[in-house]
């Protein structure tokens, strides 16, 4: 697999991962550690990735009104009253909880609906997804 493969096909991964599709950047991450690639590049272009990937929640979010009814939309109505509530609750530091499996995306499109703004959104939302995947190239790396 050649460099920029590797390194666009993480990108993917991970930017998907933090939208509707059900995807597992840690574990393409995990593997590109492994395989010897760059763990600093791989975190850089892991975590931009998935912070791309909750903008775009956050912009559903903000678009909420005209694609709840979808079927593709990311959060059932209960799941998004859910994230809303708790948004509601712990504003804007519930962001630092982007980084976790089912409630994540939830959150991020929970903060579009309530109108964070988007400088607060990715400074809180990036913190997130970094330490996530320093993490797991830490662990990743000790195993290897």
């Amino acid at each position: 697999m050649s460099d920029l493969t590797a390194y666009a096909g993480l990108f993917a991964v991970a930017l998907a991962a933090a939208t509707i599709l059900p995807m597992q950047s840690e574990a393409a991450l995990a593997g590109l550690l492994v395989a010897g690639y760059s763990p600093w590049l791989l975190i850089a272009i892991a975590s931009l990735g998935n912070v791309l990937g909750s903008v775009v929640n956050w912009l559903i979010g903000r678009g909420i009104e005209r694609f709840r009814s979808r079927h593709w939309f990311p959060a059932s109505d209960a799941g998004l009253e859910r994230a809303q509530r708790w948004y509601h609750r712990y504003g804007k530091w519930s962001l630092l909880l982007s980084w976790m499996p089912i409630v994540g995306d939830p959150i991020t499109v929970a903060a579009g609906v309530m109108k964070e703004p988007l400088t607060h959104f990715v400074v809180l939302v990036a913190i997130s997804k970094i330490t996530r995947y320093l993490t797991v190239a830490g662990i990743a790396l000790n195993w290897a």
